[in-house]
């Protein structure tokens, strides 16, 4: 059975890196968020935390949960913002509104 490598997207990406910056914020090693994760009930190494920084190792919600409390941020915080933000709710803004006018007549 072949093995193919997981590819993570950029929200990936962005998100690792924010995991990175937050961690160096606190001063804290690769280790300490290691353990504080572990000491909650979600299993990880520092190798881990190393592998999801670095965009090589994908970050669920579990993970991301975990890994925001061990920083002491909440997970919304370790996502990307995107920069568009506003024009994706105006668009979203206008879709509800057609489907509302579709529906109520």
């Amino acid at each position: 059975m072949a093995t193919y490598p997981i590819e993570i997207g950029p929200a990936g990406i962005g998100t690792a890196r924010n995991i990175e910056a937050a961690r160096v914020a606190c001063r804290l090693t690769q280790r300490q968020p290691a353990e504080h994760c572990t000491a909650l009930g979600r299993p990880m190494t520092n190798i881990a935390v190393s592998r999801t920084e670095r965009g090589r190792r994908r970050c669920d919600v579990d993970d991301l949960v975990a890994i925001a409390a061990a920083l002491g941020v909440s997970p919304g915080a370790l996502l990307p913002q995107w920069a568009g933000h506003d024009a994706v709710s105006h668009s979203a803004a206008q879709t509800f509104n057609r489907i509302q006018e579709a529906l109520l007549g």
